[in-house]
């Protein structure tokens, strides 16, 4: 990726900024408009959770942040770069360098242990096994998960599985973490949990965090909400309140 330049202007040097971006999937009397020209802006250390019915447009606005789909009209900078400028390499280095992801099903890979799990990312980035044993061993001590590095995704809870999915979203040392629905499969307990970690990472480390969820109860650990109807954003508030957190606490360790 080159040095942000005339995008830096257009953008508003906010890190992630959408200009009338639309996206259409479908043709004739199928076509679906997903977004319908969005505006948003969001800056370094937000926490912002975007919300809305099914089909709203928070998972294709979360889809095109990620660099894992395309506008079909508009904008998306990241850093002040217009992403429709970069190849499908440059698209795949923003994603490895700068984007950590954690979704709603963990995908975890089943028959790898969890210090593996947390060390793909920088298998990819070329980094030597010494040293990404340490930098994942740290991720998952920063989730309250030392001592589970040899457990397979089957020895642990949900919420234990979690955390090491936000561990390897992590170990990177990501700009931004993007969270799609990370406690839809979760019990109320898991769940505060899971949402205490990344309001701690956001608070304490000053890591963006972009969270979709339709659970209010989630949302409010965001400093900011973010509501979608129909394609596009109803509602942009701050949320002054936000749920107090406590330092992710250690899991009891099973032999």
């Amino acid at each position: 990726m080159s040095a942000p330049s005339v995008g830096e202007v257009a953008s508003g040097g906010a890190l992630i900024s959408f200009e009338a971006v639309t996206k259409i999937y479908g043709e004739g009397t199928g076509v679906v408009r997903a977004l319908a020209g969005v505006d948003l802006r969001i800056g370094e250390g937000e926490f912002v959770a975007l919300m809305g019915p099914s089909g709203s447009g928070k998972s294709t606005t979360l889809q095109i942040m990620g660099c894992l789909d395309v506008p079909s009209a508009g904008s998306y900078f990241f850093r002040g770069i217009d992403t429709k400028t970069l190849s499908g390499d440059d698209l795949s280095l923003l994603r490895r360098n700068y984007l950590g992801f954690v979704f709603q099903g963990f995908h975890l890979l089943a028959r790898t242990s969890a210090l593996e799990n947390v060390e793909l990312p920088l298998v990819y980035r070329g980094i030597s096994t010494g040293k990404r044993r340490s930098m994942a061993r740290t991720a998952l001590a920063a989730v309250g998960l030392s001592g589970v590095e040899e457990h397979l995704p089957s020895e642990l809870s949900g919420g234990e599985q979690q955390r090491v999915a936000i561990a390897r979203a992590l170990v990177s040392e990501p700009s931004v973490v993007m969270a799609d629905e990370p406690t839809g499969n979760l019990d109320s307990a898991r769940a505060t949990e899971i949402m205490e970690i990344l309001a701690s990472l956001n608070r304490q480390r000053g890591i963006t965090v972009v969270m979709v969820t339709h659970e209010p109860d989630m949302a409010v650990y965001a400093s900011r909400i973010v509501r979608f109807k129909d394609g596009g954003i109803v509602e942009d508030s701050p949320n002054l309140t936000p749920t107090p957190v406590r330092p992710p606490r250690a899991m009891e360790v099973r032999p």
